[in-house]
């Protein structure tokens, strides 16, 4: 039987059985969808794309995987080289890993031992935002502030190496003066935090962020596993703001394969690259750098670099705005746009019972959560697909 994810098994229902997906479009056997949340957030370039799937099967017709222990291969060799030039400043060192919460978690991991290579034994604490969601491995939980996803943490008591603030700059500077050092790392989700309510936030946040790292010592992670690749209307926030290590995932193979990656800059690589043993990175995930993912990932950067796709966004986001603007009612909080990203927060969760399958019974596949109607579509989304989309929302409301 399967155990299915954030789901309380005796109560669920039963979800839509998929037979066939292509383009945008989910197929069951009785309907047609559209998939407004892009298979949480990854399949950009929507499904059965065929230079995706040809790359996949050419990989395969040579070998799908090999560890990394001891051997190495052309995919990932290719793929480090292309994220080496494509990533923006100094992040030149790809650690592969298989998911968005195990690359959140060598980040946290390189952070702290960044400072013990170098016998500080003192910054053993992370700063993160409130509502922060990183991953639901156990340090990822840890940073995280999300009660509906990590109250199983509580078993722990407080948490004693992780301060949460706000995405205020004051919040931000006294952190800093108090803890600045104790702390190895700041963690946040830049512009846009995912699962923890689609909240949004403005770059002078993030360029204060640098400055306070930079003053005290401390590094910088984003984590951009479901910002990167355009989510935001940036090829990724890094791009605005240097971080000191990025981790990316999702959208990395265009939502074909689990996969992700810990890149860091030149001088977190550099505290871990000498003639001692103990100093070198002791991690390895199983399927990191898998040769079937790599492939994959690097046919879908050349997609999103060949198909002009920060366009395809900005219009998304166009059209986002036309189409929303001045959805009113008295159950709705706010309305946030950003990017290739629209949230309806509204004031009580049990609002939003049955819209699910009021937007399947429409032709679209949604999947609201707690508070938040939301809508991350696939880039490759028509205007007449797109408004269709928000069409059903806002009839939600009207």
């Amino acid at each position: 039987m399967i155990w299915y994810p954030y789901q309380q098994m005796k109560t669920m229902k039963t979800p839509y059985e998929i037979t066939d997906a292509q383009g945008v479009y989910l197929h069951t056997r009785d309907k047609k969808l559209i998939d407004s949340v892009s298979s949480w957030w990854s399949v950009i370039h929507g499904y059965k794309h065929p230079v995706l799937t040809e790359a996949i099967k050419t990989q395969a017709d040579r070998f799908s995987h090999v560890m990394l222990g001891g051997l190495t291969h052309e995919p990932v060799q290719k793929l480090a080289r292309k994220l080496e030039e494509w990533l923006p400043g100094d992040l030149d060192y790809c650690f592969f890993s298989d998911s968005g919460s195990v690359a959140v978690e060598v980040a946290l991991k390189m952070a702290l031992q960044y400072y013990v290579n170098q016998g500080d034994l003192e910054r053993t604490k992370v700063l993160s935002l409130t509502h922060a969601y990183h991953g639901d491995t156990f340090k990822a939980m840890e940073v995280g502030d999300d009660e509906d996803y990590h109250f199983i943490l509580e078993a722990y008591g407080e948490k004693k190496n992780v301060i949460h603030i706000p995405t205020q700059i004051p919040a931000l500077e006294e952190a800093f003066a108090r803890y600045h050092r104790e702390l190895n790392c700041f963690i946040v989700e830049p512009l846009l935090q995912g699962a923890g309510g689609m909240r949004m936030y403005d770059i002078s946040f993030l360029q204060r962020a640098r400055e306070l790292c930079d003053r005290y010592g401390v590094l910088l992670i984003f984590d951009e596993v479901a910002t990167g690749f355009g989510r935001t209307g940036n090829r990724f926030v890094a791009d605005l703001v240097l971080p000191d290590i990025l981790v990316l995932g999702k959208a990395l193979t265009g939502g074909y394969m689990g996969h992700a990656v810990t890149v860091a800059g030149h001088k977190v690589y550099e505290r871990f690259y000498g003639e001692e043993p103990q100093k070198a990175l002791m991690h390895g995930p199983t399927f990191m750098g898998n040769a079937l993912a790599c492939s994959v990932a690097l046919k879908s950067i050349e997609l999103f670099e060949e198909g002009e796709y920060l366009s395809r966004i900005h219009r998304i986001e166009e059209i986002t705005r036309r189409e929303m603007a001045g959805l009113e009612h008295p159950e709705i909080r706010q309305v946030r746009m950003m990017g290739a990203c629209v949230c309806v927060e509204v004031k009580e969760g049990a609002f939003l019972e049955g819209f699910q399958q009021f937007a399947y019974e429409r032709g679209v596949f949604s999947r609201p959560f707690l508070n938040y109607m939301y809508a991350m579509v696939p880039y490759i989304i028509t205007e007449e697909e797109l408004v269709k989309v928000l069409g059903v929302m806002k009839e939600w409301f009207l």
